[in-house]
């Protein structure tokens, strides 16, 4: 698999009639491995392993509705009286982080309402807090969970 600009950790691959699966451990099951899952298993070992956030209250490919239509977000990190908290959008490393996953961020977190957003593809990750009142401040980086508490 690509080369992602995320830290590298252990991962269990398993090969199933031809094909290659990633176990997820937030989920407890392998998951078929395409460049999307790649990614979004990379930032999810970095969220909990690295930056601290809690594996116990993280969901993955959760569902949500919006203007009518379910929709899936990626990855949802909840705070502890089980607000969301963290919205993370994951992309191929092929794909460009532009406009239009922006928007899509955008409207997810309008159901959301998570004040730390994160868009990534693996080789560009960005954060911002989102404040109702004054919009989105971006990050130079993704706060540890402690400092997401100070922000």
């Amino acid at each position: 698999m690509l080369k992602l600009n995320l830290p590298t950790y252990p991962y269990r691959l398993e090969n199933r009639d031809g094909k290659l699966f990633i176990f997820d451990p937030i989920r407890k099951k392998f998951i078929q491995l395409t460049p999307e899952e790649w990614v979004r298993q990379h930032i999810l070992n970095h969220l909990v392993n690295n930056l601290g956030y809690p594996a116990s209250r993280t969901k993955v490919e959760s569902g949500l509705k919006y203007n009518e239509l379910q929709k899936r977000s990626d990855i949802l990190i909840y705070d502890q009286q089980l607000n969301p908290q963290v919205l993370v959008e994951c992309k191929a490393p092929d794909v460009k982080l532009g406009q239009r996953v922006v928007e899509q961020i955008g409207s997810y977190n309008k159901v959301c309402k998570a004040p730390l957003i994160i868009i990534t593809n693996g080789v560009s990750t960005y954060a911002g807090i989102c404040h109702q009142e004054t919009g989105t401040k971006m990050l130079q980086q993704i706060p540890s969970y402690e400092q997401l508490k100070e922000l």
